[in-house]
């Protein structure tokens, strides 16, 4: 035995837990074991299906249930998969492994269950899409048989290990899925150019860190993933997928004085952040431009920018434990935003933090170590889950450089200065998205597209939304001629449901 759990380390822990049930189990011995054919296995399910597995990485460990729902013991004369020894899958039986994945003789008592447990490793396919991998657990009982399919899609990906420090300018490409197990940097002064199409996936505690230039290159029909590389679920049971947890990864960490950055249709999730730019040199300002993109469920921060011009255009950042947009120092241009803060709201926390009051969805500091500071807010929405959103913390607030228009803003009380007009202002009651909330259980996901009553539609500046017609789903936001508010143009030829499953961000793995 010590041999056979040597092949299988994934094991261990379940032989140890699968005798333990064994053990609590009511002895077959003294059972009379049922010849009748017509006493069958009943089982948790009839196909099993894993998430996509990249190849050469084992996947997590899946559950079956089989159950004897008969008044009488029976004997498994035969449990084993198809392919034998050469399966992709790999079994537990009732805290038994065998390296052919064959079982004989295996009892179950009347009125019980006993577990098998399941996980795959998928060889190299050499080919660039997914490849479905199959296989046929059967089950022989009183001659009659029983079958589960198993499933799995084995994905070849490139391989990022370790720490790996850019030195040239560098394109990656677009052909595979790469897989980042620790820190991917980019020297000063050069360029990382990530193609559309593209899609990374970063271990734990893994980042991108560039002391040079990011240029993220997506389109609306090729967008790229940047996220965690957990496919799996959170628990055995749970429909819930892992990236629907926050801090799955480190996120992306810009420090260039003089960088230019660029990200054009681009879903960055579930990162410690999404993006912080952090410029310590005031006398020094980066170049940042996010445009169509999606930052959803960072830790900490979804967007931080610290003494550098940013220009946000077309864009949802939204659920943070602290702020979700962070602004201190330079000059900031949103335009057709979506900012909203709902982390740890709904109907099953699996959060992993909760969300202090102390930190509103947008914070913008102008204080005295910052670059001079211009902040500019045009037909966007800031919203949440507090009573207050929107903090700007200014030694000067008649002064302050910034100009707010036709937006939606929640506070509980509106800022009386000439720096905002034609806000629409958070009133108690307002339904302003289809959905702030996660039903896990139901899959209803959170969804900041607009609902039908909310009050940010109609209120946008039409030669602003001119210049930028179409929203994230590509949604002509000026054809009916009263442009909402955000990123996303409220339709109504679609109802509640079919936004949802339109909603770029409604399944984020």
């Amino acid at each position: 035995m010590k041999s056979e759990l040597h092949k299988y380390p994934f094991l261990s822990a379940i032989l140890l837990f699968a005798a333990l049930v064994t053990l609590a189990l009511p002895a077959c011995q003294d059972e009379k074991i049922s010849s009748n054919p017509n006493h069958r296995l009943s089982f948790s399910l009839d196909t099993l299906s894993f998430d996509t597995v990249f190849t050469t990485v084992g996947s997590a460990t899946s559950r079956i249930m089989v159950y004897n729902r008969n008044k009488r013991a029976l004997n498994i004369e035969y449990i084993g998969l198809k392919q034998k020894r050469n399966s992709s899958f790999r079994l537990n039986v009732d805290g038994r492994i065998d390296a052919e994945q064959q079982f004989h003789n295996v009892e179950i008592g009347a009125n019980d269950s006993l577990y098998i447990f399941a996980e795959v490793t998928v060889d190299p396919t050499n080919v660039n899409s997914p490849v479905l991998i199959e296989d046929i657990l059967s089950f022989r009982t009183n001659g009659i048989e029983q079958k589960i399919i198993f499933q799995a899609f084995g994905q070849d990906m490139e391989l990022i290990k370790g720490n790996k420090h850019i030195l040239n300018d560098t394109v990656l490409s677009a052909e595979r899925p790469y897989l980042i197990t620790g820190i991917l940097s980019v020297e000063q002064g050069k360029t990382l150019t990530i193609p559309a199409g593209s899609k990374l996936y970063f271990h734990n505690n893994s980042y991108l860190i560039a002391l040079g230039n990011i240029s993220v290159e997506g389109t609306r029909e090729n967008p790229v993933l940047m996220r965690g590389d957990r496919l799996d679920k959170i628990m055995l049971d749970t429909p819930i997928p892992y990236n629907y947890v926050a801090g799955q990864w480190g996120g992306i960490h810009l420090y260039a004085e003089e960088g230019e950055h660029l990200f054009n249709h681009v879903t960055i999730n579930s990162g410690d952040v999404g993006i912080y730019l952090r410029n310590e040199n005031k006398n020094k300002r980066p170049k940042i431009t996010v445009s169509n993109c999606r930052i959803h469920n960072s830790r900490i921060y979804g967007l931080l920018l610290m003494n550098a011009d940013a220009e946000v255009i077309n864009t949802e950042i939204s659920n943070s434990s602290m702020q979700t947009v962070y602004l201190d120092g330079g000059s900031h241009t949103f335009i057709h935003c979506t900012i909203a803060n709902y982390f740890n709201s709904g109907n099953a926390n699996i959060q992993s933090e909760s969300r202090s009051s102390d930190y509103p969805a947008v914070t913008i500091m102008d204080l005295t170590h910052s670059a001079p500071m211009n902040s500019t807010f045009l037909n966007c929405i800031i919203s949440g889950n507090q009573e207050n959103e929107f903090s700007l913390v200014t030694r000067f607030p008649e002064q302050y450089r910034g100009v707010f228009k036709n937006s939606y803003i929640r506070r509980s009380k509106p800022i009386e200065t000439d720096q905002f007009e034609s806000i629409r202002w958070y009133d108690k009651g307002d339904t302003l998205f289809v959905n702030t909330t996660a039903d896990y259980i139901e899959n209803n996901y959170y969804n900041f597209q607009l609902d039908s009553v909310s009050p940010a539609r109609n209120i946008a500046d039409m030669e602003i939304a001119k210049k930028y017609p179409l929203d994230m789903n590509g949604v002509n936001r000026i054809a009916n001629g009263t442009p909402d508010a955000g990123a996303y143009q409220w339709t109504p030829t679609i109802n509640k449901q079919e936004q949802a499953a339109v909603y770029s961000g409604h399944k984020p793995y």
